[in-house]
């Protein structure tokens, strides 16, 4: 099957996509962006979190055939550039980084919050990386480099 998409603000076309396959496994490996990551499988840990036109999504949940003609945003897609994304710089300033295998995740999810809610309250933080699982933080530093992100964004703005 081919599947053509927007990925990262460029035009794709990836052939050979197998019609059980996940947005995931096409994005990991026929695509070569490795950002998002295969934990689960089900949906549970958020690891492999991106945006399906603007709305966070986990990856392994969705078909890759379901995103003919959409937009896809990954972890790679958020750096603008060479420049980071004040959420990814965020997270290495309140070393919010152990192993990483989470951390693409929660980025995203990150992100998607602070684009609805500019100045989220912790409660609000908690809701929306309460579908993203790090087995090596405790979250608190998670919770940092959200606020630091926020704080950021409205400075800048």
């Amino acid at each position: 099957m081919r599947v053509t998409c927007t990925v990262n603000g460029s035009p794709e076309t990836v052939d050979g996509v197998w019609e059980g396959e996940s947005l995931l496994t096409m994005l990991r490996e026929r695509m070569g962006l490795p950002g998002s990551k295969n934990a689960c499988e089900q949906g549970e840990c958020g690891s492999c979190t991106v945006y399906l036109d603007d709305t966070a999504v986990c990856s392994c949940m969705v078909a890759a055939g379901q995103v003919e003609g959409r937009s896809v945003r990954t972890v790679e897609g958020l750096a603008d550039g060479g420049e980071l994304d004040p959420v990814q710089r965020a997270f290495i300033r309140a070393g919010a980084v152990q192993c990483g295998f989470c951390t693409p995740g929660l980025v995203v999810a990150a992100h998607e919050l602070i684009e609805r809610h500019p100045d989220p309250s912790d409660a609000e933080i908690r809701e929306a990386l309460a579908g993203n699982l790090c087995r090596c933080t405790g979250y608190a530093k998670i919770l940092d480099a959200v606020r630091l992100a926020a704080q950021q964004r409205a400075a800048a703005e």
